[in-house]
């Protein structure tokens, strides 16, 4: 089954907290403290895998997390380093961070990785805070929260030949005699219901074609699949029209013409703009007059005109011949431009370390990302570990901010769940 949509929720891994601990040996007194760091949470990596041909795993999975660092260890030994948790996917899948709708990356090269959620950062044990006042600290800092987000998948195919046309034009037995696809052929309507790919080659060129199933009008509404089958057709750089010259099922080929261009015009001009040869298929079919006169027709709209037979692989070999030398003249294929994800943002160190304050009713609350941290690090049964995250909220500005919305003292201020009494020490 092709499956080129799919939604997952990722979790990078927990940063490994770290370690309250103080050496205990003979004949060594007031050894200090010797508390290790915590490791690092593993990241949640994408990787671009040639060898992935669709989304189909991402339909029975749909959460992956990374592995979470160690705690640290007593004798200033360091937790260790979670596993970073690679997810494969094709190559052209797009990434959308699903609550802003932003794309966060375009995985388009064969191998190509990204980090779509860091771990958190290991704490510090203890001995990292022992100073010439603080001679036996009884904290030690948390690790860095994970990093959780939805991700949409979606995967646009990347083929050099893109063949559109309308249903039972041929495609898929052009595709069957250039390539060795095996795709399924019959003579109905929407006998191709997937996208299916085949590599041709043409002498030392070679060179990926697509077989976008069989459109129709009003597809670029969404009329049918057509919207999914489009955005397959935007990766594509020539397309390959085919149309029934023949007019077999009873329809003008010149009105066929005008109606898929109309359909890749509604969807978007960058379409239209591509290269895009014009095939009369089944002229084992049609009269010699049906023949020129579409001959004539395509040609007087400015594009080249091949007439075929695909199944006697007549005329084949000429269309294939001119398909290579018109990618060999293209330029190089141009990224296609997104408002990207902002990680800068996220990232933000000055973001991190702000403090915010509001007031719910009688209660003071404080919150923000590094206070968090320093709050989960806290030993409530500490004096100096107490006092170290007050002397915090005092230096970013967080009992100023509270006090500019009317706090006195004996006010009750929050952070997270835990409420304490504010004494005004002035």
């Amino acid at each position: 089954m092709f499956v080129d949509k799919a939604s997952i929720r990722i979790r990078s891994g927990k940063g490994g907290n770290g370690c309250v601990s103080f050496r205990r040996e003979p004949f060594v007194p007031d050894g200090g403290p010797d508390g290790g760091d915590g490791g690092k949470g593993g990241d949640v990596i994408f990787e671009a895998d040639p060898n992935l041909r669709t989304l189909m795993d991402f339909r029975y999975r749909r959460k992956y997390e990374a592995e979470n660092g160690e705690d640290g260890m007593r004798r200033k030994r360091f937790g260790k380093k979670g596993e970073d948790l690679i997810i494969k996917v094709p190559v052209g899948t797009v990434l959308v961070d699903q609550a802003s709708g932003l794309v966060m990356k375009d995985l388009c090269h064969p191998g190509e990785r990204f980090v779509a959620a860091k771990g958190g950062k290991g704490g510090k044990g203890n001995v990292n805070f022992k100073t010439s006042v603080r001679q036996a600290p009884n904290f030690a800092e948390a690790g860095g929260a994970a990093k959780e987000r939805d991700v949409r998948l979606e995967l646009k195919l990347l083929a050099d030949v893109g063949l559109v046309g309308f249903p039972n034009v041929g495609k898929s037995t052009l595709l069957s005699v250039a390539t060795s696809a095996n795709p399924k052929i019959a003579n109905y309507h929407f006998t191709t219901i997937t996208p299916n790919l085949g590599v041709v080659q043409v002498g030392e060129s070679e060179f990926v074609m697509a077989d976008i199933p069989g459109l129709i009008e009003g597809a670029s509404q969404g009329l049918g699949l057509g919207l999914d089958f489009l955005k397959h057709i935007e990766r594509t750089r020539v397309l390959v029209h085919l149309v029934d010259v023949a007019g077999s099922e009873g329809r003008s080929p010149e009105e066929d013409f005008e109606a898929i261009q109309a359909e890749l015009r509604s969807y978007g001009d960058a379409l239209l703009q591509k290269p895009q040869l014009v095939v009369g298929n089944k002229t084992d079919l049609a009269e010699p007059e049906q023949i020129e006169r579409f001959r004539t027709y395509v040609e007087s709209q400015g594009y080249e005109f091949f007439p075929m037979s695909a199944p006697i692989h007549e005329g084949v070999q000429a269309l294939l011949n001119r398909l290579a030398a018109v990618l060999a003249e293209l330029p190089p294929e141009q990224a296609e431009s997104y408002e990207l994800y902002d990680f800068e943002r996220e990232e933000d160190p000055e973001a991190y370390r702000a403090v915010h304050a509001r007031r719910e009713g009688k209660v003071f609350v404080l919150e923000g990302q590094q206070l968090e941290k320093i709050f989960n690090s806290t030993n409530f049964n500490d004096f100096s570990s107490l006092r170290y995250l007050y002397k915090y909220i005092e230096r970013s500005g967080g009992i100023a901010a509270l006090k500019e919305l009317g706090l006195e003292d004996g006010d009750t201020v929050r952070v997270k769940d835990y409420e304490f009494v504010y004494t005004d020490e002035e």
